[in-house]
């Protein structure tokens, strides 16, 4: 977490992350309902103007659905500009909605999975992906369980990382940074279950390649060695908006058996296919515009174009 005084943030550069924060508190404002069609309109309209962004997912979306149309692919992506614009209202009342988030409705399925695993007496490492109302969901599982999530600090943008951990910690939910991993065991033994998610390129070290969606991805080895580390159990972990669009749905796998493997590289296969289900499910809500392949095997020519290395 960025311990930043407040002082320092009073400088002309943080201008346009105060304007960031002040945009989502008046979102905040609005009946979550309103919120999400504003959001899922404004999403849809304006994607044409994040050039960059778009083209990153359109590209992983070429990559990772070969076998559908180039129309099929482009609806696709249309629907997920939609998702793309929820999401800021998601953030916007996740970390300033108050009361009115506990009117939101949410399904949770297989709620016995995770109960079953935490009362083995073994710390739970929930495996997820990054889904992109992840933020909200974050806020509605913690009205009714202690939850910690690992993240990446965003260096870059102090004030808003310190925004967001704190807004998180007063659900509560613990923030806890993938840098610090004395937190994260320490967490996990204490018996709060902790989120985790290796569906993004970090870099080739302690990175294998394997497949993610047919692709060779430079895949973390985190879970491994979290797992064999604070000796856990891993509880699968999916959620997305339902069909209605009205609310959320968050299911639990039973615990996988036998994880670890004793390889990295079989462990990475599992934890990709795992994520792939709940992508295949629902890929309209995946967050596509993040460069998943940037880094490639020894001797293999890049995924992206020029244009969007």
């Amino acid at each position: 977490m960025t311990s930043g005084n407040p002082q320092s943030f009073m400088r002309l550069r943080y201008t346009g992350q105060w304007l960031t924060i002040g945009f989502l508190w008046l979102l905040s404002r609005l009946p979550p309902q309103r919120a999400f069609s504003v959001c899922e309109r404004a999403g849809r309209r304006l994607s044409p103007l994040l050039r960059r962004r778009q083209r990153i997912a359109r590209h992983n979306l070429q990559v990772c659905f070969p076998e559908k149309t180039r129309q099929e692919r482009e609806a696709l992506l249309a629907a997920n500009s939609r998702y793309v614009g929820r999401a800021l209202a998601e953030i916007a009342l996740a970390w300033f909605g108050g009361k009115k988030v506990e009117d939101i409705p949410c399904t949770i399925r297989g709620q016995h999975h995770l109960d079953e695993a935490r009362a083995g007496n073994r710390p739970v490492i929930l495996l997820g992906g990054h889904f992109l109302c992840l933020e909200l969901i974050a806020r509605l599982l913690g009205r009714n369980m202690d939850l910690a999530v690992i993240y990446k600090p965003i260096r870059k943008q102090p004030l808003l990382d310190q925004t967001m951990v704190q807004s998180r910690n007063s659900i509560p939910v613990e923030t806890l940074s993938r840098y610090d991993l004395r937190a994260i065991i320490k967490t996990l033994k204490r018996g709060t279950p902790v989120w985790y998610a290796g569906d993004q390129d970090y870099g080739t070290r302690s990175s294998v390649f394997v497949p993610f969606m047919g692709v060779p991805a430079a895949t973390v080895t985190g879970l491994t060695r979290l797992t064999a580390l604070a000796q856990a159990q891993v509880v699968p972990i999916f959620f997305n908006v339902n069909d209605a669009g009205d609310g959320y749905e968050v299911t639990f796998k039973p615990a996988l058996e036998g994880f670890p493997t004793g390889s990295d590289t079989r462990d990475a296969q599992w934890m990709n296919g795992i994520i792939e289900q709940g992508i295949r499910a629902k890929p309209e809500q995946y967050l596509w515009a993040h460069r998943r392949f940037k880094n490639r095997p020894p001797g293999e020519p890049s995924v992206y174009p020029r244009s969007i290395k």
